[in-house]
């Protein structure tokens, strides 16, 4: 696979919303037992991305955005 970490912050803040919005609404997005709207979903992601424990992996096979835990073994890159 080749990914490439983008920065969240080179994206727009609407760009960023959007990939992040993207992402939480997702099927099978899971957040638990307890329901959490959408608003609380997308800052809870920025949070992570702004501290750096989730980044955004583009995957240039697929064309397509996701957001991963940082030390996710499947981005050896970042190892």
């Amino acid at each position: 696979m080749s990914f490439v970490i983008i920065p969240y912050d080179r994206l727009s803040p609407e760009t960023l919303y959007g990939v992040v919005e993207e992402f939480v609404t997702r099927d099978g997005t899971d957040y638990g037992e307890r329901e959490v709207t959408l608003e609380v979903k997308i800052s809870q992601i920025i949070n992570q991305l702004k501290s750096n424990e989730a980044v955004i992996a583009f995957d240039q096979e697929s064309q397509s955005c996701n957001i991963v835990k940082s030390d996710d073994p499947s981005l050896p890159e970042l190892r």
